[in-house]
């Protein structure tokens, strides 16, 4: 993060004896994969421009335990999970906002049997909030006229039930959005969910990436929107095997709220 981008840890509040209004969970994508820092940058922006208070855990974050748990390990996600816990209850943290699908629903539906409750939200969610409540308004014609189409991640659409909220943040950019024929819970996985992202592609006729690609480009887009930052590589990476890269765009929901704001 920039100088400019002051991002307060919950050990600094903490030691204030305060309470930020949300936790900013970063996630490890967010935190170490160079193109989703651009996401949580993105968001960190939008934060600051609404006044809303919030921290991140910084240091003392960890993997959710997601990646260990799809893989069948069940062991190391526990001890991942109760370690994270233990931290966010030593901290009293109510309310979590991350722009990672996969970390949303970890959180959100595997913490509570583990002693982890607390109100967790997807950033499209978060900043539809922000909006409908006014502190938030986005103004800019960067995308007027643009075609957008988005492409549902699985841990927030189909495991989730949330279709609306990323649209309706699209649809303040004055964009276009246009649908895929497989959308919303019919959209197909980019590929990248149950640990996939981190080992090589089966044997087979065509890589999962390329064949979701390929419902994007039908709608003649000039960008594809993700929110989640491993939808995020696998579209731009199904958009390079199509060598379009120099055509269309794919960018988190998250940015394009932000580039609309010129933040």
């Amino acid at each position: 993060m920039s100088e400019s981008l002051k991002v307060p840890t919950m050990a600094d509040y903490f030691a204030e004896g305060k309470q930020p209004e949300i936790l900013f969970w970063v996630g490890s994508a967010g935190s170490y994969d160079d193109r989703a820092k651009k996401i949580s940058k993105a968001f960190v922006k939008i934060l600051h421009k609404a006044n809303v208070d919030f921290a991140v855990l910084g240091t003392e974050e960890s993997n959710t335990g997601d990646v260990a748990k799809r893989a069948g390990n069940e062991f190391l996600f526990q001890m991942q999970a109760v370690m994270n816990i233990e931290v966010l209850n030593g901290y009293e943290v109510k309310k979590i906002v991350t722009c990672d699908p996969h970390s949303y629903n970890c959180i959100k539906n595997e913490y509570p049997e583990l002693g982890g409750n607390y109100e967790m939200y997807h950033h499209t969610q978060y900043i539809d909030q922000l909006i409908k409540s006014g502190r938030l308004k986005v103004e800019g014609d960067t995308y007027k006229g643009k075609r957008i189409t988005f492409h549902d991640p699985c841990y927030l659409g189909r495991a989730n039930s949330e279709y609306d909220a990323p649209r309706t943040l699209l649809q303040q950019t004055k964009a276009n959005l246009v649908e895929m024929k497989r959308h919303k819970s019919t959209a197909l996985c980019c590929g990248a969910g149950g640990a996939q992202m981190f080992k090589e592609p089966e044997k087979g006729d065509q890589d999962i990436n390329v064949l979701r690609t390929e419902d994007a480009l039908e709608t003649n887009p000039n960008i594809i929107a993700t929110g989640c930052p491993y939808c995020n590589t696998m579209m731009t990476d199904g958009v390079k095997s199509k060598e379009k890269e120099n055509q269309i765009e794919v960018l988190d929901v998250a940015e394009l709220i932000a580039q609309s704001m010129n933040l």
